[in-house]
């Protein structure tokens, strides 16, 4: 039996085509953090890509954290959400803030822009 608090890989985004394609759509939903990118489907279940890159987060831990908060975020809204592939980027600079600063507010802006795809 899966446990029902992760997110299966069915989920997920896995290959580089996969984001290639949702990432050829303009962004669905911009915030100061991050960007949403969103590429409709009426096959595929909500899915989940990230790209988190060293240019914004320099340091492993800091990439690692953010993904986790997006993924939280992600897994608890993902049976409410539209039909499709997302893929949700870090735009902004998060050298200045310290890792639980970073972790509240990009779940903050997470929850209110995953709030636009109901």
């Amino acid at each position: 039996m899966r446990n029902c608090a992760t997110l299966p890989p069915e989920t997920r985004l896995h290959r580089p085509e996969e984001f290639a394609a949702v990432l050829k759509m303009r962004p669905s939903a911009r915030g100061k953090f991050l960007t949403i990118s969103w590429l409709p489907s009426h096959t595929n279940p909500a899915r989940l890509g990230l790209v988190v890159g060293k240019r914004q987060a320099p340091l492993a831990v800091t990439r690692n954290a953010v993904k986790r908060v997006i993924r939280e975020a992600f897994r608890l809204e993902r049976t409410q959400l539209k039909l499709g592939d997302y893929v949700i980027r870090l735009q902004a600079n998060a050298r200045n803030f310290t890792l639980v600063e970073l972790k509240k507010t990009v779940r903050q802006e997470a929850d209110r822009l995953l709030g636009q795809f109901h």
